[in-house]
């Protein structure tokens, strides 16, 4: 069965693990958890999204809840409109970028942000413990269909930078939905800044062109695309649209670590504060902030600890390396429409092509690997690994990071596929690749 259940949510795959009756439970845990409130719920474009919707809805009736239907929208989408429809909490269903037959739900709380740790437990006991709040015929719970559900998002987005500004460079984009939620309302956003827009998979039906993890080898197309077209930048969103990867307008592709660097370097020239990102993200964000004189953070690995962190810390941006970045004024929720408009922002205010914004940030290469792992042998993994490099500076809590003066290596768990992932960072991209591979030897051996 196949099936990973968190603080942060549930995903699995539909047919193995991900079944009416189960989808149905967590919803009414969920409605449980809300007091029977309002709840949004949305669903990015995955052909079995209906079903799952189906299976939610349910249950959130019957625990009294008041559902406000937004169809098919983008998960940052879903974190804005519980706030601005002042929901008691909201429902986004998704596999994020897991394969086509994965899917699953992702909750969120009253701030329009992912549950902390407080929360997503007591949703975890109450559905383990099978402890609903069911109510009679008379007090069902009802749907409402919201319409242009992506409006309150754009015009919060559009309310950040400089609308003017962005559409007098006319830019050229190619934006790769990959036939996930983007395609819904993230040709209108660049659309409101004057941009020429080329859309690849813009059906949101969920059936994939390509691997949905929007990394270097899965985006050859938008490369080419890019530049066959002359286009200044091409972005591509994964299928629930919170995260985003960066091509130059040489096709190159820039990578995901550098969507929030850039966004980064431009929000943090003017609003100055705290900046929080998680143990796997490039060095380069460090640099960054102390360019900008701003006080930097880690936490732990995920969306919910980098909130946590953000909030702990008064923080006026934050996010992750996988390309989600994270604005307190648009929500507390990885976010590439925010992405999108700072990253063209960045490149008006600058009178500058996006290759050399790029390349004028320090260049660090990082190597990213996954590899099949019981969680249970994670530690095993993280003992092996600390005994093989003796020299490094360890750090524990979020597996295992070890650092050095000029690089670093991780290892840790998952926490929304049933892998081990191992980050390695350097100057030079030989150097990292070799710290990489060696690690992943260490860990193959290990769990054997």
């Amino acid at each position: 069965m196949q099936r990973i259940l968190s603080i942060s949510g549930l995903r699995g795959v539909i047919g193995d693990g991900l079944d009416p009756q189960f989808l149905t439970e967590f919803a009414m845990a969920f409605g449980t958890l809300v007091n029977g409130g309002t709840v949004v719920l949305s669903r990015d474009g995955r052909s079995t999204g209906e079903m799952v919707r189906q299976a939610v809805v349910a249950g959130l009736l019957a625990t009294g809840c008041k559902v406000l239907d937004a169809g098919i929208a983008t998960t940052p989408t879903c974190g804005v409109l519980v706030r601005h429809h002042q929901a008691a909490g909201g429902l986004q269903i998704t596999a994020s970028h897991n394969p086509i037959q994965w899917n699953g739900l992702k909750p969120f709380s009253h701030a329009g942000a992912v549950l902390n740790a407080a929360q997503g437990e007591e949703l975890l006991r109450i559905l383990h413990d099978k402890s609903f709040k069911l109510v009679g015929w008379e007090q069902l719970g009802t749907v409402a269909v919201l319409d242009n559900v992506a409006a309150p998002h754009i015009e919060r987005v559009l309310s950040l930078v400089d609308v003017a500004a962005v559409r007098s460079r006319r830019f050229k984009v190619v934006l790769d939905c990959n036939h996930g939620s983007g395609g819904v309302a993230t040709p209108q956003l660049l659309a409101a800044l004057g941009c020429e827009v080329t859309v690849l998979g813009d059906t949101p039906d969920g059936r994939f062109e390509h691997v949905p993890e929007p990394i270097a080898e899965n985006l050859t197309e938008l490369c080419d695309v890019v530049k066959q077209l002359g286009a200044d930048v091409g972005f591509a969103q994964d299928p629930d649209a919170d995260r985003l990867a960066i091509v130059d307008e040489t096709g190159r592709y820039i990578g995901e670590e550098l969507t929030l660097a850039l966004c980064a370097d431009f929000v943090l020239a003017t609003r100055k504060g705290p900046f929080v990102v998680n143990g796997s993200t490039s060095r380069v964000t460090a640099d960054v902030a102390a360019k900008h004189g701003c006080p930097f953070f880690r936490s732990y690995v995920g969306e919910a600890n980098v909130v946590t962190k953000m909030t702990e810390v008064g923080a006026v941006f934050g996010g992750e390396g996988n390309g989600g970045i994270i604005d307190p004024q648009v929500g507390f929720v990885r976010d590439s429409f925010a992405s999108i408009a700072y990253v063209l922002n960045g490149l008006a205010r600058e009178s500058c092509r996006l290759s050399a914004w790029a390349d004028s940030l320090p260049q660090y290469t990082i190597v990213k690997n996954k590899l099949e792992c019981p969680r249970e042998r994670v530690g095993v993994a993280c003992a092996a690994l600390r005994s093989e490099f003796t020299d490094a500076t360890a750090q524990e809590g979020d597996g295992l990071r070890l650092d050095w003066p000029d690089r670093w290596v991780q290892v840790r768990a998952s926490n929304t596929e049933p892998i081990i992932r191992v980050i390695a960072e350097a100057p030079t991209g030989d150097t990292a690749r070799g710290l990489c591979a060696r690690a992943v030897a260490v860990v193959q051996q290990a769990v054997r």
